[in-house]
């Protein structure tokens, strides 16, 4: 970080660079490669936990005897494949071990070791980029969030079941360094992931929702962007509901966001007019025939 720092040097004295994304994980996402397609994951599989290499269980088991349970020193052995669902693993379902005394054990330390990652690298991002605004990036795992162990955030690394803040912590940590939060999936709406894919029981809506207020909770302003590519009217107008919340009395609204991607379909006559009027919109500009 620090000799990229130098090399742009006249770039970030300049202003041209004004704000550093700091990647934490898989894709430059915080969380673990819990669901890779190289090994096999499918949508809207649950994945996998990533605690199995001999650092990692060295760190379970010191916490383990420190708790005073060293045979909780071992990951979950029946919490399926990469492609399980919940309701078919003894650990996820409803009503099971996720929420056992070692459950909680496991997810806590799990979850933990991911929050203390991000803080150690955010602490030399600090320093790196001294007086320029860092940023971080965070993955939208939506699948499974109406079910009561929200298995793929679990296996992701966000300890988020439904009795269970597992942001809060994360944006506090945000909050310590000073970095702003960019979130993804602000495009998707429930109703259509219901309808494409209902056996998934996601909810985006309810997602965004809840990791905009934990940023927003601590002062830290929130970035966007969408997850899919993006090009008619609906898709647009759920970014607006949730770059400005309507009726929100604190007036809280996302500081950036970013549109994925140019492509040859963006431009596409009337695609590219659906993106004009989108650009305008978020700019607070009076737009004619907003109606579908």
């Amino acid at each position: 970080m620090r000799s990229f720092r130098v090399e742009f040097d006249e770039f970030f004295e300049g202003g041209v660079i004004s704000e550093i994304e700091v990647g934490l994980g898989p894709c430059g996402e915080l969380r673990y490669p819990s669901y890779s397609v190289k090994n096999g994951w499918r949508y809207p599989g649950i994945g996998e936990f990533q605690c199995y290499d001999q650092y990692l269980l060295k760190s379970l088991r010191k916490a383990a005897e420190a708790r005073g349970h060293s045979f909780w020193a071992r990951g979950p052995d029946n919490a399926g494949s990469y492609n399980s669902q919940p309701h078919d693993t003894g650990f996820f379902c409803d009503g099971g071990d996720y929420d056992s005394y070692y459950g909680r054990f496991f997810l806590n330390w799990y979850s933990q070791v991911l929050v203390d990652h991000a803080d150690r690298v955010l602490s030399l991002a600090k320093l790196a980029f001294e007086g320029t605004c860092i940023a971080t990036k965070l993955s939208g795992i939506h699948w499974w969030y109406k079910t009561a162990s929200h298995a793929a955030e679990l296996t992701a690394g966000f300890y988020n079941p439904c009795n269970r803040d597992g942001y809060a912590a994360i944006a506090s940590m945000l909050k310590k360094h000073g970095a702003a939060l960019n979130f993804t999936c602000v495009e998707l709406r429930t109703l259509d992931q219901h309808e494409d894919f209902p056996e998934a029981l996601a909810d985006p809506e309810g997602l965004v929702w809840q990791v905009l207020n934990a940023a927003w909770d601590v002062c830290i302003p929130v970035a966007s962007e969408n997850a899919l590519s993006c090009h008619d009217r609906e898709g647009y107008n759920k970014i607006l509901e949730n770059a400005k919340p309507m009726n929100d009395p604190d007036g809280r609204h996302l500081s950036a966001f970013t549109y994925l991607r140019l492509s040859a379909v963006l431009m596409d006559r009337h695609n590219f007019m659906e993106f004009e009027r989108f650009v305008k919109r978020m700019h607070g500009e009076a737009v004619q025939d907003l109606q579908m």
